[in-house]
């Protein structure tokens, strides 16, 4: 799974000044121990709309069901995805390290405990998914349309999409999807914005989401 800086516009700045334009007001620079100040006020009391101003792009590769389960966060952004109706080359697979045993908490889907597969099922699913996609691609080379062919194809493939989001919308993601009963696969990918997102708005996003 890949995540990759693409494209950013705004600032600590921004905020600050998407905060004090209420009182007619703008700075030129930051200053960290006022502004920082300020930032941190704004983040404890829930005052988040000069947070929405900023904006950051990623490039994200996952497999279709962790794709899925972040395309649950719509408030703040956009989300462009490859099309398998246009696009036609060997999907990739992506499998785990290890399998988890399930969670008896409804909260949470699954423990650190590894399970243990006394019945060879990973590997008979890896021939059936690998099957899947060999059909997958004999159905296009034989000129069925690739918007039903790719019905076929397993959630475990791959997919990429650029990801476009407010500041505010990016510690959102990050406060739900990092919790410790997240799903794994998930927050793995999602931790990974956070040193990109400290770099960008460092007094920021350390409001927003105690990270420093």
């Amino acid at each position: 799974m890949e995540v990759t800086y693409l494209d950013h516009m705004g600032s600590d700045l921004s905020v600050v000044n998407a905060a004090r334009v209420s009182f007619g007001k703008q700075v030129q620079e930051f200053r960290p121990e006022k502004d920082g100040r300020l930032l941190r006020f704004l983040a404890k009391h829930k005052h988040e709309l000069p947070f929405a101003h900023p904006h950051v792009s990623f490039h994200f590769k996952a497999p279709i069901f962790v794709a899925r389960q972040l395309a649950k966060h719509q408030v703040g952004f956009v989300w462009s995805e490859i099309s398998r109706r246009y696009v036609k080359d060997t999907p990739e697979l992506y499998w785990p390290q290890q399998w988890r045993k399930g969670s008896e908490d409804i909260k949470q889907g699954s423990t650190d405990e590894s399970w243990n597969d006394k019945f060879g099922v990973t590997e008979r699913i890896d021939v059936a998914a690998r099957s899947l996609v060999w059909d997958y691609k004999r159905m296009v080379a034989e000129g069925c349309c690739a918007e039903q062919a790719r019905m076929i194809l397993p959630q475990n493939m791959y997919t990429e999409w650029h990801w476009t989001g407010s500041l505010l919308g990016w510690a959102r993601v990050w406060g739900l999807r990092v919790k410790p009963d997240a799903q794994r696969e998930t927050r793995e990918i999602v931790e990974k914005i956070g040193s990109k997102m400290a770099d960008l708005f460092p007094f920021s996003w350390e409001a927003l989401t105690n990270v420093k």
